[in-house]
């Protein structure tokens, strides 16, 4: 089940996520860009996901959402 879910076209690639993952598997990627042209946060490991949602409440964006 996916835990983590981002609105790509709302996240501005702050990186803000990615610092406040325990696990460290919010990391940021350069291969798809968003409609803004940012590069954006993934989930490396849905499984590992914990559902803590730091990222969730870090992003400035309001772009991600945890499903518990």
């Amino acid at each position: 089940m996916t835990k983590f879910n981002i609105d790509f076209d709302r996240c501005k690639g702050c990186g803000l996520c990615t610092t406040s993952c325990p696990k460290k598997l919010v990391v940021m990627q350069n291969e798809k860009l968003n409609k803004e042209g940012f590069a954006t946060a993934v989930c490396t490991d849905q499984e590992a996901c914990t559902a803590c949602a730091l990222c969730a409440v870090m992003c400035p964006d309001c772009a991600i959402e945890i499903k518990r």
